[in-house]
């Protein structure tokens, strides 16, 4: 199967140039790359195409290379993501059989991160920020799942024009459309190999990584409204409900010596329990800054998702 990998981008940056370089290295044969930026800019290689698209949102970038695209499978990687040279080769498998119409895989941490980009990473693997979602940032099972995100997401090119490609101003948030589309809609399925492996460069701790944290927490919050079918489940409220317990609890205990008691004891708890999940092997510096991460992240997460259930319109849709 031929495959068109697209790389929706602004501009021209070493992120981008390490993936062109890494996408050069995979153990696949036929296969073309279009990268979609702003404006153009010079890039030498047989297989691939730079395409401008002017200023616009990732989703509408990837539903103009689309159809540009000559591959029977579009592969969308985000430009600070790169491939495992058997990503391709792996993924594909996946198509034979014909009840699959889109692949994921795991995005994890590059080894070369330095120490508050791989703490983020270790935020993003704990079970207490993903929790059933663990899987996307680290090689887990096999299986068959229902949203997953577009920095390492192939999709039949049939099935992807059936569903009308990402057609949504939401960003972030567009990957859970289109997956709502392909499953809900076209009754297909998104299997989820990780073999298929990128490595995703991360948000350093601690302002830049909250707010993407905050992005995601205010479109998921609205999408439980908008898409309830892969929005409304208890994983996203959790963080929304540690929020108001220890926001709230707080101005209670101040009045309320017995409630103060409990109170106190849930915030040791819950610190253990960080501390437990934060635990790096004989780094304590980084495990202090690990265990901050995923409590801020909580709240930062918590807080924005609750503003997202009443929020009536994001920016975007202005």
């Amino acid at each position: 199967m031929k495959v068109s990998i697209i790389i929706a981008v602004k501009a021209d940056n070493p992120n981008l140039r390490e993936c062109l370089q890494k996408v050069a290295k995979i153990h696949y044969e036929d296969y073309e790359v279009l990268v979609m930026p702003d404006q153009i800019f010079q890039y030498e290689h047989e297989k691939a195409r730079v395409i401008p698209t002017g200023p616009c949102l990732p989703a509408k970038k990837r539903d103009i290379a689309a159809k540009e695209a000559k591959g029977e499978i579009l592969a969308f990687l985000d430009d600070d993501a790169y491939p495992s040279e058997g990503w391709l080769s792996a993924a594909v498998k996946n198509f034979d059989d014909p009840k699959v119409a889109a692949v994921g895989g795991p995005a994890v941490t590059p080894p070369t991160e330095d120490l508050a980009r791989r703490a983020s990473g270790y935020v993003y693997e704990s079970y207490l920020v993903s929790g059933t979602f663990r899987y996307r940032y680290v090689k887990g099972k096999r299986r068959f799942v229902d949203d997953y995100p577009s920095c390492n997401l192939l999709v039949r090119k049939d099935i992807f024009e059936e569903a009308g490609g990402f057609k949504t101003v939401f960003w972030p948030g567009e990957d859970t459309f289109l997956c709502l589309e392909i499953t809900k809609r076209l009754k297909k399925k998104i299997a989820y190999d990780p073999d298929a492996l990128v490595f995703h460069h991360r948000r350093p701790l601690f302002l830049p990584h909250l707010k993407q944290i905050l992005n995601y927490g205010l479109h998921r919050g609205y999408f439980v409204k908008r898409y309830p079918e892969t929005s409304l489940r208890w994983q996203y409220f959790v963080p929304s409900l540690l929020f108001l317990w220890f926001s709230i609890g707080l101005s209670i205990s101040l009045f309320n010596f017995k409630f103060s008691l409990i109170y106190i004891v849930s915030i040791l708890i819950y610190a253990f329990l960080i501390y437990i999940s934060s635990r790096v092997e004989r780094d304590m510096k980084m495990t202090r800054v690990v265990a901050l991460g995923i409590s801020l992240t909580h709240m930062t997460y918590g807080l924005y998702f609750l503003l997202g259930l009443v929020t009536t319109k994001l920016k975007e849709e202005e």
